[in-house]
């Protein structure tokens, strides 16, 4: 049997398409850059719809707040083009946030590789010790 999704789902995807399509050509503010919608969360009416973006030189905390503000200055252009989009009776009040899951995932990765190549380093030294004991 097919898995079945429901609506908000299918609008939350097909959202997260077209606000990324609207970045990537319309949104000329120099402070936003090339932003990445990693998700959007909808609320069950589709009234609420949470932006979860990433950007590609979110260095410095202070580059994350000036873009996302950016963002939030022109959700209503992006709303507006958002409605020419898709055939939505209403179209959901947009909300943007920092999602820090990428770089978070990142940085568990580095950790992850520097504990195995410790490891690596520890057997390593450990073997010729247990040679000479024989």
């Amino acid at each position: 049997m097919a898995k079945e999704y429901s609506r908000t789902q299918r609008v939350s995807q097909e959202m997260q398409k077209e606000i990324a399509i609207i970045l990537q050509r319309e949104i000329k503010d120099p402070r936003v850059g090339m932003a990445t919608v990693s998700a959007v969360e909808v609320s069950r009416d589709l009234a609420y719809a949470k932006v979860f973006v990433t950007f590609l030189n979110d260095n410095e905390p202070q580059q994350i707040k000036t873009g996302i503000n950016a963002l939030q200055d022109a959700s209503g252009f992006i709303r507006s083009l958002l409605g020419k989009a898709m055939r939505l009776r209403v179209v959901p009040e947009l909300t943007f946030a920092y999602d820090n899951s990428l770089v978070e995932g990142m940085r568990m990765s580095n950790l992850v590789s520097q504990v195995v190549q410790q490891d690596r380093a520890r057997r390593t030294e450990s073997e010729p010790d247990e040679d000479k004991e024989d």
